[in-house]
């Protein structure tokens, strides 16, 4: 496993996020992004909705949410060791749980992805989360690239609505807009993945192409973690964990490390993953 370089490392340290190139070869990407293509259209297919007719939150984008429990063949990349190990590199973390994975499908026209930040969604401390963002064909600021705020990680909490649109009624310490910097616009190139912390704020372009922009995401989390929130999530609702107890289960293996092609078995016992959504 190659050792993650120093200069990465300390621009996560500093910006809160980072793009780490040629992490995937073309031919992965294209067995990868075809699994995820296949899982997509098996939740959302059957939507044949037009975006006008769609919630502010879906035209941002097509999201499904756990889709390693229901495709075998998806285990091996969202496992990946090479990944995991990237992510642990950058976080600085022993061992690494997976939160949840995600497709985020920007479809053609559609809308931008509001500024937020992921931590304040996410019911867990502290704040030890990095979210790898797989752009399939690479990004483009036509096809909906991401902006991050350098810096705003170390800020704290950004007073703002989330992507939600739900104000958030936690009395959080909150920070002013006029003390982030203007957003960083990151064209990905194909094969890269850019990592980003859980508190880094951030956004997306609008796809004003013909083409939908294809990501994936793996979210980790340190292990450790402990329910700190009440709130309702699937990553912990569905395994009964309490508030201040570790977040641990079958939902959320360890990801890295792990042994050579050994993967977690699919928590079927704990009822189906949400097919789409934040909440559903």
């Amino acid at each position: 496993m190659a050792v993650m370089e120093t200069s990465l490392i300390e621009a996560f340290d500093r910006d809160g996020f980072v793009v780490v190139e040629d992490l995937f070869d073309l031919s992965e990407l294209e067995i990868f992004g075809s699994i995820v293509d296949r899982a997509v259209n098996d939740r959302v297919g059957s939507d044949f909705r037009p975006l006008d007719e769609k919630s502010l939150y879906e035209q941002s984008f097509q999201q499904c949410m756990n889709l390693w429990e229901d495709n075998a063949d998806l285990k091996e990349f969202t496992f990946s060791q090479k990944l995991g190990a990237a992510a642990a590199s950058l976080l600085g973390a022993g061992t690494l749980r997976i939160w949840h994975d995600q497709a985020l499908y920007k479809e053609p026209g559609g809308r931008e992805t509001d500024p937020h930040q992921d931590w304040p969604l996410w019911p867990m401390g502290p704040a030890r989360q990095i979210t790898a963002w797989i752009p399939f064909d690479g990004s483009t600021m036509e096809s909906g690239a991401m902006g991050y705020s350098p810096g705003s990680h170390r800020l704290g909490l950004a007073k703002f609505s989330d992507i939600t649109r739900e104000l958030r009624e936690e009395p959080y310490p909150y920070f002013d807009h006029s003390e982030m910097e203007q957003p960083v616009w990151v064209e990905a190139p194909q094969g890269s993945v850019v990592f980003h912390h859980s508190l880094t704020v951030h956004q997306a372009r609008a796809n004003t192409t013909d083409r939908t922009r294809r990501v994936y995401c793996v979210i980790y989390f340190e292990d450790g973690c402990i329910r700190s929130r009440s709130h309702w999530h699937q990553s912990l609702n569905r395994q009964g964990i309490e508030d201040g107890q570790p977040v641990r289960g079958p939902v959320t293996p360890v990801v890295w490390p792990r042994p050579p092609g050994d993967f977690p078995e699919s928590p079927v016992d704990l009822g189906s993953p949400p097919k789409t959504g934040f909440r559903n």
